[in-house]
């Protein structure tokens, strides 16, 4: 795993992503530092994993203007793309029930030598296995997922890793080949109090080493850079006037009852007025275009 490259500096003013049924989201600024935790706070179906989506180059925004390690979107949304990862979104990029943690590793440290021009290398001696090897090692260390904790070890299935143990799995797949900057979505869907901390931590010491991480959830730590797909709750003081901070931007026209499920957790199906935000992403993949 690549250790040495520095996180991606994060700016943008007034983005938006705009699809046939509407916006998924926009007016949203940031202004964010390599080696940032980015938190994205909102209701469910106010545009959070789209926006995730935008910033890593998989979604092109029709609004504003961003750039991710210095590099202007949507113009460069390829290298973005190249120079980030994504991890533990519905939809988009998910864990396989039926596959064992040794496979998935295994096949992320493939396609990693793939997309870095190796494969002509093949078959690989024992210097290519030991480098993948020491790959997959570093990137389960990075993230804390001991596989002798496991049921049975490299060779447990998906379906049976515990919900905190999934989330490392994905985001272990999504650090693997050094990404400038890491987006994860549903951070803390169904989780404890305890495991949610334990989920906040992990990205937390994922930036203090100097990947820049956006995630989305439902709860974000003190610490971290909060931007906001909806706007944030007035307090008794501010009642009657419009909230208002730089790193707190809000759509110009966020619904005010936008739907939240029962729970106060974030839900894996964000319903977005009659829609889900996987079907807002499809339609706004028609509407503007995946890379």
């Amino acid at each position: 795993m690549n250790t040495t490259r520095q996180g991606a500096a994060v700016n943008a003013r007034g983005i938006g992503v705009e699809g046939p049924r509407g916006w998924a989201f926009q007016g949203i600024d940031i202004t964010a530092e390599p080696g940032a935790l980015i938190a994205v706070q909102g209701s469910s179906g106010s545009g959070r994993t789209c926006l995730l989506l935008a910033l890593t180059g998989r979604m092109r925004i029709t609004a504003g203007e961003a750039t991710v390690a210095g590099l202007p979107l949507p113009k460069r949304m390829g290298t973005v793309r190249s120079r980030t990862a994504i991890a533990h979104v519905p939809g988009v990029v998910e864990l396989e029930p039926a596959l064992t943690v040794g496979e998935h590793l295994k096949e992320q440290a493939l396609l990693g030598h793939r997309f870095q021009g190796l494969s002509a290398s093949l078959p690989w001696g024992r210097r290519q296995k030991e480098a993948t090897r020491a790959r997959i090692d570093a990137a389960l260390a990075a993230v804390r997922l001991d596989p002798g904790t496991l049921v049975k070890g490299l060779r447990t299935a998906v379906r049976d890793l515990e919900r905190i143990e999934a989330l490392r799995l994905s985001v272990a797949l999504g650090i693997m080949h050094g990404p400038q900057l890491l987006a994860v979505d549903d951070v803390d869907l169904k989780l404890s109090a305890a495991e949610r901390a334990e989920a906040w931590q992990l990205l937390r010491d994922l930036a203090q080493a100097g990947t820049t991480v956006v995630a989305a959830g439902s709860e974000a730590p003190a610490d971290a850079l909060v931007v906001r797909t909806t706007p944030a709750p007035a307090t008794a003081a501010e009642a009657g006037t419009a909230p208002a901070a730089e790193a707190d931007a809000a759509p110009a026209d966020a619904p005010a009852d936008a739907p939240a499920d029962g729970s106060g957790t974030a839900d894996s199906t964000h319903t977005h007025t009659d829609e889900t935000d996987e079907e807002e992403a499809a339609h706004a993949y028609a509407e503007t275009g995946r890379a």
